[in-house]
């Protein structure tokens, strides 16, 4: 009897030990079970020559073989010279003469982080190579090859030659140095500066393989509400130790600059960007931070916003404060973000136009290091905006679109909402500022404008939580930004199957309904939060859940939706606030008129009448309802696709993913039947016939308390 207990327990513990917990991310390098497919597999990788021992090449030379051990039970040893048929050669061609000896055409083509995987003939003898220019090239092929097979690809005839579009592709993480993040919804922070520098945590080379796997190639410590702190002697070394994981990872190492760190830590009595002893203190600053990391990356500067101190404190313009960070960087390399996220917190003037206002006049006034970083719509990250007029107005200064990733406005960690549409959607926007197909995708990647320098940066949504990002479907998130940062041309619909492949499974009864349901996810999120152009009508403390009705100092939901007894929504065009006149034509035009306006925009540039009759024949009215309850109906079916499809993968991750997908629909009503109720009081409308009514009255959803962020 008591062996058999033993025999149970040890069968419990060892299923323990298999449970899924999400830590892996797309890096599970599960096993192949399809005999024919590894078979296939081993047969083109029965050698491995790999040849340099920077920390990069251990890096990838690592990675490649736990990858292979894996997934295929090989343990293939490295040698100098190709000795047999199935080599996989992976180096520079300076690295490895039978590299050189190919002359590989593509490599001039693919840059400093390109690489090139090829099926070629090697001394009589077939073999792959994986190859670049540069050693973090070799590192992002490697995990392009171990995509390839996670995905189930084939390995004959290979021909890929590939290259990032945009040269610097930056996580911003708002993590506090008291370990709490700034609308992080997965924990704590990563960083541990209280044992740092002295002790590394295992987590800090997991995230940085993760990163480098989708070719994110640069990270932010700290919040753009930032410390002074972390500009001090120790904390610079403690954030050196993180940079000497990240570096050999091909991933440089950033801070963000508190403007008046001259002040709390210099002991000077100004921070004016002109004042000689300023630009003195911030240079040997500066140089001070090369000593310790001498591949750092630059600052992140959020000045003049919510309270933040800037260069406008001394009657000083924004390029004024960016360019005496970018003087003392220069030297090194480094270069400045300037955030464009700016705006008064009082009344009497558009917030949407606030940013263009105050840049538009500094086009060509920045240092060629500085670039400017532009969310991707004028308010704040809202489920859908129109998109920031700055871009294409500024052709002499290099843009970065800033992506959220963190689902501040779309349910925390709670809503599964796949984002890459949202990245698409904006990217792909022409804004006409070169005429037809200026593209956002153009003036990100410098291409419209002729910079040579590119950046994109996304606010991560990364935290302490064991599957890394609070919901399970949020690692996908993570991984679009970085693809897309890669490849702006890349389909959700790719990124989505990429990733849940190397997540979940490569079982296609699990495949087309998860991905569809995925693709769908943030257009029922838009439906069920602020459709139509609506925008801002969260919950003005938490930005948690509903609150049209929302009223705190210095903030009044109202003037974001305008609801009156005629109508709802913005008037931006002439007659309005002219907001409209911050676009290129056609779209100026495009967007003032009523009957041309895209509907997905109509109320946030129009003061619309209830009654007024959509291109679906039915009333505004009746077409924002039906859109709140499309809205959850889209989550219902995902409740209904999820029990059937999801069931193809281990219960851990069905029942964590179910679990939320109810709390989300639950969260959707509370959405739906809130919006709708409120706005109801202004329109003094009947809801549509067959509809169901909210379960409460409008009083039970204004006083829901959401009192944790």
């Amino acid at each position: 009897m008591r062996k058999l207990f033993t025999l149970i327990s040890l069968l419990l513990l060892a299923g323990l030990t298999r449970a899924e917990n999400g830590y892996d991310l797309w890096l599970r390098y599960p096993a192949i079970t399809d005999a024919g497919l590894s078979g296939r597999y081993k047969q083109v990788i029965k050698q491995l020559v790999i040849s340099g021992n920077s920390s990069v090449i251990k890096s990838a030379g690592s990675e490649l073989r736990y990858g292979l051990q894996k997934m295929l039970s090989v343990n293939v040893s490295a040698n100098d010279q190709v000795t047999m048929d199935g080599a996989l050669i992976v180096g520079t061609p300076k690295m490895i003469p039978a590299i050189k000896t190919l002359q590989i055409s593509e490599l001039t083509a693919v840059g400093q982080e390109g690489f090139v995987i090829e099926s070629v003939v090697s001394g009589g003898r077939k073999a792959t190579i994986i190859t670049a220019n540069t050693d973090v090239g070799i590192l992002y092929g490697v995990f392009n090859f171990l995509r390839l097979i996670q995905t189930g690809q084939s390995l004959d005839h290979l021909h890929i030659a590939d290259h990032p579009k945009v040269t610097f592709r930056v996580l911003d993480h708002w993590d506090n140095l008291d370990g709490t993040i700034e609308r992080g919804y997965a924990g704590s922070s990563l960083w541990d500066w209280q044992r740092l520098p002295g002790y590394l945590d295992p987590r800090y080379k997991d995230y940085a393989r993760a990163n480098a796997s989708i070719g994110i190639n640069g990270v932010v410590l700290n919040n753009v509400n930032a410390k002074a702190k972390s500009l001090t002697r120790p904390y610079i070394i403690k954030a050196a130790a993180l940079a000497d994981v990240f570096r050999a990872y091909g991933i440089r190492t950033y801070l963000t600059a508190r403007f008046s760190a001259p002040i709390e830590l210099g002991n000077l009595k100004t921070a004016d960007p002109l004042d000689p002893e300023v630009k003195k203190w911030w240079k040997e600053k500066v140089d001070e931070i090369y000593h310790y990391i001498p591949d750092f990356g630059g600052f992140l500067v959020k000045a003049n916003s919510e309270g933040q101190p800037g260069p406008q404190d001394y009657k000083r313009t924004h390029a004024d404060g960016a360019n005496v960070l970018a003087e003392a960087l220069e030297p090194h390399g480094g270069m400045v973000m300037w955030r464009a996220f700016v705006y008064e917190n009082k009344k009497g003037s558009d917030r949407a136009m606030q940013a263009y206002n105050e840049f538009k006049p500094l086009d060509g006034k920045f240092n060629k290091n500085v670039f400017l970083q532009v969310k991707y719509g004028p308010i704040d990250f809202q489920p859908r905006e129109a998109f920031h007029p700055l871009f294409g107005a500024m052709p002499k200064t290099p843009i970065a679109p800033e992506f959220e990733i963190t689902q501040e406005y779309l349910g925390f960690a709670s809503h599964l909402v796949y984002l890459a549409p949202l990245f698409k959607e904006y990217l792909q926007t022409d804004t006409y500022a070169q005429g037809k197909g200026s593209t956002i995708s153009k003036i990100t990647d410098g291409t419209l404008e002729g910079h040579q320098l590119s950046a994109i940066a996304g606010v991560a949504n990364i935290g302490s939580d064991i599957n890394w990002c609070g919901h399970p479907f949020g690692q996908a998130n993570w991984y679009a930004f970085g693809r897309i940062a890669w490849n702006s041309g890349l389909t959700s619909a790719q990124i989505a199957e990429e990733w849940l492949k190397m997540t979940f499974t490569n079982d296609p009864a699990f495949l087309g309904p998860v991905e569809q349901m995925m693709l769908q996810s943030r257009e029922a999120a838009v439906n069920y939060m602020m459709p139509l152009g609506l925008n801002h009508i969260m919950n003005l403390g938490t930005h948690y859940g509903p609150g049209p009705w929302g009223r705190i100092p210095g903030w009044n939901a109202w003037d974001y939706h305008r609801s009156d007894s005629s109508g709802i929504g913005t008037d931006r065009t002439l007659s309005g606030t002219n907001a409209v006149s911050q676009y290129f034509p056609p779209l100026d035009k495009e967007f003032a008129d009523l009957k041309t306006c895209p509907q997905k925009y109509l109320l946030w540039f129009h003061h619309v009448p209830w009654s007024y009759k959509m291109a679906s024949g039915q009333t505004l009215w009746t077409e924002l309802v039906n859109h709140y309850y499309a809205g959850v109906d889209s989550v219902d079916h995902m409740i209904s696709i999820w029990n059937i499809a999801g069931k193809k993968i281990d219960p851990e991750r069905y029942q964590d993913v179910r679990q939320l997908l109810l709390q989300q629909k639950k969260e959707a009503m509370w959405w739906r039947d809130g919006c709708v109720l409120y706005f109801q009081t202004y329109s003094k409308l009947p809801l549509p016939e067959g509809l169901p009514a909210p379960a409460h009255p409008l009083t039970y959803y204004q006083h829901i308390s959401f009192p944790n962020e």
